[in-house]
């Protein structure tokens, strides 16, 4: 499979620069494999497309203000993104500009802390309090968003069951829940299980291989708990669907499924995978050529998800992580 095959045109006016004020008054394009028909809802209509039985799986991961602006001792500006703890006070991050030398001091944030570039790639911070790191930093917005991040990204980019710190990145197809709309959903007798997977870099990492088989995922955290496992062995048993919220949370149960409940996952999926778990997936729109487009032309079909992109994009859906949402079903 070539990389080109999953490329398509997006007017740049179509990327949500903005959430919307009411996180379920979104769109919702919903895609039905069998019968290949697409229908066009609001998001807060989701609750018509469940069934009694049902098992909503939710990525309950909290996203770290894990942004850091700073300077150099000469004072000239670099960009830092914390991308994961390594031990006590180091840090694998991404520096900007590249051209910073191993040794050098950056001071970062507002509150006088600093670091040093201990490795390439790199951060060893002079305090241990990991929560001061994070104090001065700011929500990760991806960089498709043309803006600096702003205090409603502190509660918009990130889902409203989110617990368990780690990502660097929102499970976007979560965003659209509100707690009156879970609640609703456990009224109709639908059960929701959660689950953690750190979003990572990996998620975005671009693929650069012409053949998109040698792309290899960086691996990310994910977790299984004890009762998630045990409302998908229950729902499987009574003959409940398993509905994935996000690509992450499918790819964790897809994993989970492989017979892993925790540790690191890099699985990498793509037209020809078949799926073990997950019956249905609720996704946000996705970049082109992305890991996060070809999953869900695994899970929908190629062809088929190349007829709802185009049918969105025709009538104006707003695409990516504030954008709209897409049920496969």
């Amino acid at each position: 499979m070539k990389l080109a095959d999953f490329n398509y045109c997006l007017p740049k006016e179509l990327i949500a620069q903005y959430p919307l004020k009411e996180r379920d008054a979104g769109r919702l394009l919903v895609l039905h494999r069998k019968e290949q028909k697409i229908e066009h809802r609001l998001f807060k209509e989701i609750t018509h497309y469940f069934r009694k039985k049902d098992l909503l799986v939710l990525n309950d991961t909290k996203v770290l203000k894990s942004r850091l602006s700073g300077r150099r001792p000469s004072g000239g500006r670099v960009e830092v993104l914390l991308l994961a703890r390594k031990s006590g006070s180091v840090f694998r991050a991404l520096i900007s500009p590249g051209r910073l030398r191993i040794g050098e001091k950056l001071i970062l944030g507002g509150n006088g802390s600093y670091a040093v570039i201990s490795a390439k790639d790199e951060l060893t911070f002079a305090q241990e309090n990991i929560e001061d790191i994070y104090k001065s930093g700011l929500m990760p917005l991806p960089p498709y968003i043309k803006r600096e991040p702003e205090e409603l990204d502190n509660i918009y980019y990130q889902t409203v069951y989110a617990r368990n710190e780690g990502a660097v990145a929102a499970p976007t197809a979560g965003l659209h829940f509100t707690e009156g709309l879970l609640a609703k959903i456990k009224e109709g007798g639908i059960n929701l299980a959660y689950l953690t997977l750190h979003v990572g870099i990996g998620t975005f990492k671009p693929v650069k291989t012409e053949d998109i088989t040698k792309h290899k995922m960086e691996p990310e955290y994910f977790r299984i708990p004890e009762e998630a496992v045990r409302l998908i062995e229950d729902t499987r048993g009574c003959g409940g669907r398993i509905i994935a919220v996000g690509t992450t949370g499918l790819r964790a149960l897809e994993s989970f499924a492989a017979g892993r409940r925790e540790g690191n996952t890099g699985l990498f999926i793509y037209p020809g995978y078949e799926f073990k778990l997950a019956d249905a997936l609720l996704t946000n729109f996705h970049l082109p050529a992305t890991t996060l487009f070809m999953l869900v032309c695994a899970f929908a079909g190629e062809k088929f998800i190349k007829q709802a992109y185009k049918e969105a994009i025709e009538k104006k859906y707003r695409f990516y992580s504030y954008g709209d949402a897409m049920l496969i079903i």
